[in-house]
């Protein structure tokens, strides 16, 4: 199985992305779309939320309930990506030590935490009964 995105630019940097019946716009000068790190940011923190879900149930929390991720991504001198860090509210309430099992879980079932290079593995922070 593959995963399939046609991807258009009439001119300029600009370009549209059609994904099976959805179309989404990246713009790299992040002046009509976001730009192409923020798109990453946030199919990372996309990705991200059912995994911690499944890493939660796997761990022995049902339901995490509502769950935020503030994803920040650090630019070097090039204005690459240099690192990610996530801080992470979940509602449902955390014993020691169990957020960060459920964090550990969630990044080995996260199939973008897999595709980046390792550097750019996300720092991150979890807060259990945040809501």
């Amino acid at each position: 199985m593959a995963k399939e995105v046609h991807t258009v630019s009439e001119e300029g940097f600009s370009s549209t992305n059609q994904i099976r019946d959805f179309e989404t716009a990246i713009d790299p000068n992040a002046e009509d779309a976001p730009d192409t790190l923020e798109s990453l940011l946030a199919a990372y923190a996309s990705c991200y939320v059912p995994a911690l879900r499944v890493g939660g149930r796997q761990r022995g929390v049902d339901d995490l309930g509502r769950i935020e991720i503030d994803a920040s991504g650090e630019l070097n001198d090039d204005d690459k990506l240099e690192s990610v860090s996530f801080d992470i509210r979940v509602e449902a309430d955390l014993d020691d030590g169990q957020g960060e099992q459920i964090v550990e879980r969630g990044f080995e079932l996260c199939k973008v935490h897999d595709a980046l290079k390792d550097s750019l593995h996300a720092d991150t922070t979890i807060e259990g009964g945040a809501f």
